[in-house]
């Protein structure tokens, strides 16, 4: 009988739990709605506010602000060599992007970790530092590469493709953070798949990775214009903003704002912030619930 009663002992505290979590306590509702309009207040203050204030000033006096800057010559040509410039950053920036993702994601080589880190430098560094770094390089006097260029009738500073250059360096990591998580979760079972099925490395990429990832691509190149669109301190460098040929959208603001022409600046801010906020907002209606 001792034996039996040990026995059962024994066995009663591998059937039994010995230690019960206690049940997560939800924080409560005050404590939720307290964050929440923390939350919104923040994003309020820094974001929402300032951008209407520059709506409510652009038709302070209806719509006259509006058409008397779209009429004049000297901001729509600014408004279309800002578009000019952030599409063709856009493509380089989006070829680029993809190749560089698919690098850094699917093939592991020495440097793989710096070349990550540098991906992002645009970050980091000033874009007044990014235009003088384009400046040191590409002048016709002591520039590293300048000079050659000059020879062979290629002009960099002061000219479109200077403006491009610091466009597509501003703008450089949007692309590649945008694709690098998405990447990273498909993984490479379906691509193995379609290899082994006897797809070259474009079929797999044009009716694989592609679609996997299209979600990812767009939402980058709509940041990336958006970005590409409001760059100013790079282009001031670079550009020198000759009225009519190098002035871009963002110097036209300045000069026009401090040029007292409040209305005009005021204008042209607000075509600069409804585009960038439009695209963004057209992509994630648009985009489908569940994507990454």
């Amino acid at each position: 009988m001792t034996d039996v009663l040990t026995d059962r002992e024994s066995l009663e505290p591998a059937t039994a739990p010995r230690h019960v979590r206690p049940a997560r306590r939800r924080s409560p509702r005050a404590v939720r709605y307290a964050l929440r309009f923390i939350a919104v207040a923040y994003l309020f203050f820094l974001v929402a506010w300032p951008v209407a204030l520059v709506a409510k000033n652009a038709f302070a006096h209806g719509w006259g602000s509006m058409r008397d800057a779209l009429s004049d010559p000297l901001v729509t040509s600014s408004l279309k060599l800002t578009v000019y410039v952030a599409v063709v950053a856009v493509a380089i920036n989006l070829v680029f992007g993809v190749g560089m993702s698919l690098l850094l994601v699917r093939r592991r080589f020495p440097g793989r970790r710096a070349l990550s880190a540098l991906i992002d430098l645009p970050l980091a560094v000033s874009p007044i530092v990014v235009g003088l770094a384009l400046v040191i390089t590409y002048n016709k006097r002591d520039g590293w590469l300048g000079k050659g260029l000059e020879e062979h009738g290629i002009q960099v500073l002061f000219a479109y493709p200077g403006i491009i250059l610091a466009t597509v360096f501003v703008s450089l990591p949007l692309v590649v953070r945008e694709l690098v998580p998405v990447l990273e979760e498909i993984g490479t079972d379906q691509e193995q798949a379609a290899r082994s099925l006897g797809a070259n490395p474009v079929q797999t990429f044009r009716r694989i990775t592609l679609p996997s990832i299209k979600w990812a691509v767009v939402y980058g190149v709509v940041l990336s214009f958006a970005r590409a669109l409001g760059e100013f301190g790079a282009v001031k460098i670079v550009a020198g903003n000759v009225a009519g040929r190098t002035q871009t959208a963002t110097l036209i603001v300045e000069q026009t704002y401090q040029d007292f022409q409040q209305n005009t600046a005021y204008a042209t801010a607000f075509l600069l912030a409804f585009l960038s906020i439009a695209c963004i907002i057209v992509v994630s209606v648009l985009r489908p619930k569940g994507t990454e």
